[in-house]
């Protein structure tokens, strides 16, 4: 080894990291020498620290990028579910969830519930949680999915499309009762269910009990097929009928007219 004045080791550290491509070693290596020297910490432990800062930053990095890639409309967290809110939903299941052992299983979960009632909120979350596991996930609603398999059939390209879902470790299927879905539609939503099939999770919010989904899949063979695949060893969570932000709407009106 060549003993280096401080001033070359920190050029050849950052000549070093801009090749090696590890810009916390480059950022950080001076700070944590300094806690390093303080500590009176070994060369090994002070390369594991370097290493580690390195690491964790590489890792927030992935969970960062898989949440932008799943797409979802805005961020809410399970840990911000208000479980008093909905007496219905037990916070012994939603913590069950949040460890992501469904998603090793391949597991459902399917959300029945009111608009208002956080369903929506329980998807993200899920989709969150997973994203931070490192898993891969996909956010969108029924109709938006359903015409994004529209569009790829006529374009030649549905089974890449298909098969690009079929990857995924989650998908979370929002809104599936709100838009009457044509049989074309509803047999392409099907393919994708299928290819899931006991393979990979599919998180589903609906706003209808299974015995109304007649009312937006025409086909009741198709209805049937879909429910039997959806509820299979699924974890089914229902959120009530009461809406949290009428609800919450409500109170902010009595309190502006109480002042």
């Amino acid at each position: 080894m060549t003993k280096m004045t401080d001033t070359a080791a920190s050029a050849a550290i950052g000549a070093a990291t801009r090749e090696l491509r590890l810009p916390i070693v480059r950022s950080e290596a001076e700070r944590l020498a300094e806690l390093a020297q303080r500590s009176q910490l070994s060369y090994l432990s002070y390369l594991a620290e370097v290493l580690s800062a390195e690491c964790d930053e590489r890792a927030e990095r992935r969970r960062q990028r898989r949440i932008h890639e799943a797409r979802f409309p805005r961020m809410k967290r399970l840990a911000d579910f208000d479980t008093n809110a909905a007496p219905s939903v037990s916070p012994t299941t939603i913590a069950t969830l949040a460890s992501g052992s469904y998603l090793d299983a391949g597991q459902p979960v399917v959300l029945l519930g009111d608009s208002g009632t956080g369903k929506s909120h329980l998807l993200i979350g899920l989709g969150i949680a997973a994203c931070e596991q490192g898993r891969r996930v996909r956010y969108v609603t029924a109709a938006q999915l359903v015409n994004e398999l529209v569009e790829a059939a006529d374009e030649r390209r549905l089974s890449r499309i298909v098969a690009r879902y079929g990857r995924l470790d989650l998908l979370c299927l929002d809104e599936l009762g709100y838009v009457q879905l044509d049989g074309r539609g509803a047999e392409l939503l099907f393919q994708v269910i299928t290819e899931r099939e006991e393979k990979a999770s599919i998180a589903t919010a609906s706003n209808l009990p299974f015995s109304e989904w007649g009312q937006i899949i025409p086909d009741p063979r198709l209805v049937a097929a879909i429910v039997d695949r959806v509820t299979f060893h699924a974890h089914i969570i229902e959120t009530g009928t009461d809406s949290y932000r009428l609800r919450v709407t409500q109170a902010s009106r009595s309190r502006r007219k109480t002042a």
